[in-house]
Formats: C-alpha cells, structure tokens, sequence
C-alpha cells in the first residue's frame, strides 16, 4: 500500500511566499485552508483566490482547533514563517491538535538547527517535521518554486507526489524537487544556496555597475549585453543575468525613468533581520573551515550598503569620496574585448560561489551523517531558483549524479569527495578564467571601480592553487610569540591537515 493521497492541507502564513503557495496549491486541486495572525493577510489571500476562481478551494481559520478539524488524516500543514521563535511558537499551539502520522511541511527560510529540534520534539509523537526550502521568490511561490526537502522518509514519501506536481519543471518537464537527505538538511541546502546566490548577485551587480559607471554604457545597451550573456555561453541559461536585462530596460511609465537608477544603492534583508541565511551559511563555511570568500565578501558588501548613513559620514571624514573614473575605449574592438573578459570574470565567480557553497555542504552531511543526495540537490537547482545557471549545471551533472566512487576516479585526490577544486575540467575553466579575471580586477584598481567579489574570487583562485603562500612567514610569527609549532618543508607528512610537529626557539623567553 503506498502513501495517502493528500487533497487538503492547511497554509499557516499567508503573507507573499506562503499566499503564492496557497494559490498554486489550490490550483492544483486541493483545498486549502489559512491561517495567519493578520485578517487582513487572510482576506486579501482570500479575495486575490477569488478573483482567480479559486475562492471554493480557500477557507480562513482563526484558531488551530477548527484548522486542523478541516483537514484530513494524515493532516498536512505547510509553514510560510519568519525564521527563528514563531515556528516554535505554532508549533506549540498545533501539537494539542496532531496525531501519529501527521506531517509539518515547513517552507520558510528556517535555520537547520531549529528545524531538526523541532523534528526531534515531533519524533516522540510520532508526527513528521520536514524542512523544506523554497526558492524562487514570491513570483515562483505562484508559478512553481524550487523545493529542497528533508527529513523521514516516510514522511517525504508522503508528500513528494504533491511537491512534484507543484514544483518547478526544468525543461525536460522534470519537476525541481527530491528527497535531499535527513534531519535539517533541507534547510541546510537551502541555505546555502542562499550564500551561493549572494556571490552570484554580488559579482553580477558588480559587472552591471562596471559598464554602466565604468564603461559609460547606456541602459538599454547594458540590457542587449546582460541578454547576450544569458543566451549563450558561460553565462546561458542564469536567471540572475537574464533578470539584470529586464532591470536595465525597465522605465516608470509614470515618470519616464529608468526604475534601476531611482534604486538607492543599500541592502536592508540582513539588517532587518528578514534574511538569515547568508549570515549563517558563512557562519558554516568558517565553523567548517571551508575558505568562502566569494560568498563572504558579498555579504560584507550588503552589511555595508545597509548602513548608508555611516557610509556618507565616512565619506566626509575620510575627505571625500573615492570617485569611479570611466575607461576609454580606443576602437570598438577594444570594447568587446573588455565586455568578453567581464562576462568570463563575472562566471569565474559565480561558479567559484558554487564550488565554495557545494564543499560547505559536503563538509556539514560528513559531520552530521544527513546522506545528501546530490543528485536530488542537481535537479531541484536546475530551474526555478535564485542560482539557475543552465551552463553551469550541465558542468556539475557528473559531479552531483556520478557515485561518489566515480567522481572520486577523475579527482587529483585521493580522498572521496566532489570537491569542484579537485576536479580537473572545473578547474581548466577557472584556468582559462583566470587572465580575464585578472585583467578586470587589475583594470578596477586602476579606475577605482567597487569589485569585492570579483577581487575575492581572483585572491581565492590564487590561494587555493597556491603552495608557496606568505603563510610561511604567518605561521613562524605564531611559533614565535605562542610556541604554535610548524611542520619542517619537504618533512614527511607536512602536505596533511595537522597541526605543526616542530618548534624553533626564536628568542628564548627570559624574565624581567
């Protein structure tokens, strides 16, 4: 006997993400019924479900008791929270409520170590909790998100057949969504994803302001460059570049301006708390020791864009501002062979984000023994979220849905592990990446132009395929002034991850 059909299910959040969900499940036949502490959330969800001839497959509930009476066994409730006290909070409330079997299907941006908390209270009541991860955005909340979850199998059983018909589909008609692993690795992946969105977005905004400040290109031609990119090459296929396009050619009817440029240049997500998970996805690569410089520069950039007011009075204090000198083109040869190098420059790091948010996620399903299905993980980002990147996809398809035996056979390594840096057709093109990298970087020294991504990226590249780095100098200094010990060049086993065998007395310590 397979799994039971679910035909209703209840949304508890009815804000952007979770009335966009609400719809789409509606729309596919199932009755839905709200819940939110806002009636105004409720009624607006409720009148947008009717004017879309679907107000008979939506009921608003005000309290858990008749919400979760409206439902059938095994009941399924979807989540659509803010992270952090208020799933804990619901929870509470529902759990009076819940029997054996019942499933929680949380589809917030939830930190992992909540989720499996909460998996583990529910656990003892026989009542599963999957953390699912949703992206896309409101609009693919509507249309079909991607969907990343885990937990039990039983439980993901349950609710696949539901989540396939919903999700995303790539263009073979696959849907974007599979049993990623246990516990609060759906969430997990997620989150990462986020930070691998955040490298993604940085470098992308990064190139946008080159050719518009740097470049003097107007919008509308800056639009025709980021289509370009989208269509072909290294860049096919990635939404965050196809959008730039639409955002570059945008105009207010109401006012004949380019939308773009009436955008002030600060990011609020983090600052205001709405957005966790690139704090805590490189929070992971540094408890993990997975260098994540992409990742981490570009939230560095956020933080600091947040606080425009302290960036204005810097600017005074420090005697003006540093201002950004355009280049000069001397044919327009020369400016395509500047725009190429930028679009190579921009997918060294975007898939540098990948290569650093992938060895986050293997480093933490080792440490808590979640068994991450990486081809599950390939299929739910091939459409319908933030990161899609046709191209780069199709260049990970081995490394994600080979055995990890088989990817280790095409290593430099021994070790087994998809690690992309071990990985010689990866890094060939980080290789041939590099010298178009180099010159971008080299060009935004020069003419003052703002590339933290894209100058982290070039350093990464340099340091990770390094072995003659100043740390030589870095670890003598520790062995200096705190007896941290070295290992000896050329010694048996320097190449290991170890602490250092030996200590030279530099100066010996004497008292006063």
């Amino acid at each position: 006997m397979g799994p039971p059909t679910i035909k209703k299910l209840a949304m508890i959040g009815c804000g952007s993400m979770g009335g966009g969900m609400a719809l789409l499940f509606a729309e596919n036949g199932l009755e839905v019924s709200l819940q939110d502490p806002s009636k105004e959330a409720m009624d607006a969800l409720k009148k947008s479900a009717e004017k879309q001839g679907l107000g008979e497959k939506t009921e608003e509930y005000t309290d858990y008791q008749s919400l979760c009476a409206s439902l059938d066994s095994p009941k399924l409730i979807v989540f659509s929270l803010p992270h952090g006290d208020v799933g804990d909070t619901v929870l509470g409330g529902l759990l009076p409520y819940l029997e054996k079997d019942d499933i929680i299907l949380d589809c917030g941006n939830e930190r992992w170590t909540n989720t499996e908390r909460r998996q583990s209270k529910c656990v003892t009541r026989g009542i599963e909790y999957i953390g699912c991860g949703v992206s896309g955005g409101y609009q693919a909340a509507r249309a079909g998100p991607s969907m990343c979850p885990g937990g039990s199998d039983e439980g993901l059983d349950t609710v696949l057949p539901l989540l396939k018909k919903v999700a995303a589909k790539d263009k073979e008609g696959k849907s974007c969504v599979g049993k990623v692993g246990t516990g609060g690795c759906g969430h997990y992946v997620k989150m990462v994803h986020n930070g691998i969105e955040h490298g993604m977005m940085s470098a992308i905004s990064e190139a946008w302001k080159i050719l518009v400040t740097g470049a003097g290109l107007p919008l509308e031609e800056v639009g025709d460059i980021f289509e370009n990119w989208d269509q072909s090459g290294h860049l096919s296929g990635t939404f965050l570049v196809s959008i730039g396009a639409s955002i570059s050619r945008t105009i207010d009817p109401s006012t004949g301006e380019r939308v773009v440029l009436t955008v002030e240049d600060k990011v609020v997500q983090d600052i205001t708390g709405e957005e966790g998970t690139g704090i805590w996805s490189n929070v992971e690569a540094i408890e993990h020791h997975i260098p994540a410089p992409t990742m981490a520069t570009a939230h560095f950039l956020r933080l600091a864009s947040a606080d425009r007011q302290q960036r204005v009075d810097a600017q005074k204090a420090f005697g003006g501002e540093i201002s950004q000198q355009k280049i000069d083109f001397k044919s327009s040869e020369d400016k395509s062979e500047f725009v190429e190098s930028l679009r190579v420059a921009v997918f060294a790091a975007c898939l540098a984000s990948y290569i650093q948010g992938i060895n986050v996620i293997e480093r933490a399903d080792k440490e808590n023994g979640w068994n991450v299905d990486f081809a599950a993980v390939h299929q739910i980002w091939k459409a319908g979220c933030i990161i899609q990147s046709d191209y780069i996809s199709e260049l990970l398809s081995p490394i994600f849905t080979l055995s990890l035996e088989e990817v280790s056979s095409t290593s430099t390594s021994k070790a087994h592990t998809r690690n992309l840096l071990l990985q010689p057709h990866i890094m060939s093109l980080l290789r041939e990446a590099y010298p178009h990298l180099r010159r971008i970087v080299a060009k935004a020294t020069e003419k003052d132009w703002c590339v933290p991504a894209l100058s982290a990226t070039l350093e990464y590249i340099k340091y990770q395929t390094g072995t003659d780095l100043p740390t030589g100098f870095y670890e003598a200094e520790l062995d200096f002034f705190g007896k941290h010990m070295f290992d000896r060049k050329g010694a048996e086993g320097s190449n290991e991850l170890r602490t250092g065998a030996e200590h030279f007395e530099w100066k010996p310590a004497m008292g006063s």
